[in-house]
């Protein structure tokens, strides 16, 4: 989740990050194999088409053939994945010298919520995922932080602490900063999918800088959550996700 001081603190593992992941595909008639690459940045994966990001309505929709054709070799909704690319272009645009990629935004969102499944939580194809999926009440019990509520219960249901919210977990306080709309419905909505991801590859790239680089990757997640084990999780999953492993 976006970190204000409210998750535990983990140590970075550069050793653990060097090692490759080998997955073995096993088809009717051969065996082939197939390798992670190591390392960070992970790999940018296959390059979302160009599209008219300003296009009226839910722009990400521009998306529906490139996510079709991988959605089921990732395990990634074909709208989850629409979300992951369509704030990819959005930033190659806006912000170019952050370099972002979808691969890393579908592997925060596959170690946050599934990519928005979360306790059989589900996206409907404008991207609302419902029911809401919201994390533990932060109310400084073992392994959480302690942040007394900031948004009177209003995006969380809990008055009394923040829970994290929606499919890429922002603690409410941080979605009030960076929540934006990216469906052309007029509300920056954490429980869309839409939202929620080009609202982190904001949040991602300004935390990060330049995310081509492994200083500035390694930035920008430690501080969407200060944990080298989340880190290299996330790095797993996007790495996969750059060869078309799920």
């Amino acid at each position: 989740m976006p970190d204000d001081g409210n998750v535990r603190i983990g140590t970075i593992g550069t050793a653990a990050l060097g090692l490759a992941v080998t997955v073995f595909v096993v088809g009717c008639a051969s065996q082939s194999r197939v390798s992670v690459p190591p390392g960070v940045p992970p790999g940018p994966g296959v390059p979302v088409p160009a599209i008219d990001i300003d296009a009226p309505g839910r722009s990400a929709d521009q998306l529906a053939e490139w996510a079709a054709g991988r959605s089921a070799e990732l395990g990634i909704s074909a709208t989850a994945l629409e979300a992951y690319g369509y704030a990819d272009a959005v930033l190659a645009r806006s912000a170019p010298e952050c370099g972002i990629r979808w691969t890393t935004l579908a592997g925060i969102g596959a170690i946050e919520s599934g990519h928005g499944t979360h306790g059989g939580a589900a996206v409907a194809a404008d991207g609302k995922v419902s029911p809401p999926i919201r994390g533990l009440s932060l109310d400084g019990r073992p392994g959480l932080a302690t942040v007394v509520d900031t948004d009177d219960g209003v995006l969380d249901g809990d008055s009394k602490y923040d829970r994290a919210v929606g499919p890429m977990q922002f603690i409410p306080q941080t979605w009030r900063t960076w929540g934006v709309d990216a469906n052309g419905d007029g509300i920056a909505d954490p429980d869309s999918i839409d939202d929620a991801a080009l609202s982190a590859a904001r949040y991602l790239c300004v935390s990060g800088g330049d995310l081509t680089s492994a200083e500035g990757w390694q930035r920008a997640l430690l501080t969407y959550n200060r944990s080298g084990a989340y880190l290299r999780s996330v790095r797993d999953k996007a790495a996969g996700y750059s060869v078309g492993i799920g």
